[in-house]
């Protein structure tokens, strides 16, 4: 199902009780939501349960008014990841769905062929997993650990590919919509050469990406284990971070007392003082090597036409590239002072 077809229909009113009548090939959305869950995203996403579905449809509408050549997903569970991430604000929604898709366009060594076969080196290399539970918050906790990286086994777009999905399918969870994730980081071993390959151009990308084209919402990154190298990467990222975003940074060192005020032991392998047993990234990694057709079917259905232009891109191309090489070539005598 395309968005230009969606478009061409006559679309029904907003908040029109025969929406889903009159487009019949359209999923209907069926929440999932606990009772709490319900409470909560009335609470901190302004949801409300009565007007969802013409939140949804006033989405939908301005999509296909201002940008009928998208190309993307109107299905009613796919823009209510948007309208939740941007707390249902209409514009910002709509601002975040293109780009969304923009930063798809804009970067074909990370979108291209991407699915969860492409990226298996890197699942098995351990780089990237979700541990097995949630924390108290109802949150799963994100794991990176770029020492599992041999940077001249693949690039490091591959370990961003393998990141994006891992987003993507915690999304598909109403729960996760709604609750966010944590991410844990993992910086033992990080060296100044493996350092160097995450520039301002690299940085500025994936810092894009997370705060401003894609529906999750970050609620903590712990950072442990951190050398004296990650004050220079810090210090590349910090620049393209929002304040609310930076604010949400811990780094706890080497001090698990520490991070376990953040993420409770009981959550945590043993590798971070947890009493959940070993880290295992097979489970992990079987779910979304098993998602295999779905990402296939979602993402066929995400291309931008060549056609599109949106405005206001995220990334503007070629200018961005040569400030921020400028700026790497500035960064690296302090990466090394770092080390």
């Amino acid at each position: 199902m395309s968005g230009d077809s969606d478009c061409t229909r006559t679309s029904p009113s907003a908040g029109s009780p025969s929406d889903n009548e009159l487009l019949p090939d359209r999923p209907k959305y069926v929440c999932t939501l606990s009772p709490d869950l319900v409470t909560k995203a009335r609470e901190e996403l302004q949801e409300k349960p009565e007007w969802r579905l013409r939140d949804v449809q006033a989405l939908r509408d301005m999509v296909c008014k201002d940008y009928p050549s998208l190309g993307t997903c109107l299905d009613d569970a796919f823009l209510l990841r948007f309208l939740r991430a941007r707390k249902f604000d209409y514009d910002r929604a709509l601002q975040l769905l293109v780009n969304y898709h923009t930063c798809r366009r804009t970067w074909p060594e990370v979108f291209s062929n991407l699915k969860p076969s492409a990226i298996k080196p890197v699942l098995e290399s351990g780089f990237v997993t979700v541990l097995p539970h949630r924390d108290p918050q109802g949150r799963h906790v994100v794991c990176i650990r770029p020492d599992r990286w041999t940077p001249s086994h693949y690039p490091i777009t591959e370990n961003i590919r393998a990141i994006y999905l891992t987003l993507e399918k915690l999304i598909q969870s109403e729960e996760t919509q709604v609750n966010g994730i944590v991410i844990l980081a993992d910086y033992k071993g990080v060296s100044l050469s493996k350092a160097s390959h995450f520039g301002p151009f690299v940085a500025k990308k994936v810092i894009g990406i997370l705060q401003d084209g894609f529906p999750i919402r970050i609620k903590a990154v712990n950072i442990i284990n951190e050398p004296r190298i990650f004050k220079g990467i810090f210090a590349i990222i910090k620049p393209f971070l929002k304040e609310k975003i930076a604010n949400r940074f811990f780094l706890h060192g080497c001090d698990l007392n520490s991070l376990h005020q953040n993420i409770p032991p009981v959550i945590l392998p043993e590798e971070y003082g947890g009493t959940a047993g070993k880290l295992d990234i097979s489970a992990w990694n079987e779910l979304l090597l098993a998602s295999e057709e779905d990402f296939l079917h979602d993402f066929s259905e995400l291309v931008l036409q060549c056609d599109s232009s949106p405005h206001d891109l995220l990334v503007s191309g070629d200018a961005d590239e040569k400030q921020c090489d400028d700026s790497l070539r500035g960064m690296k005598p302090q990466l090394y002072y770092c080390y």
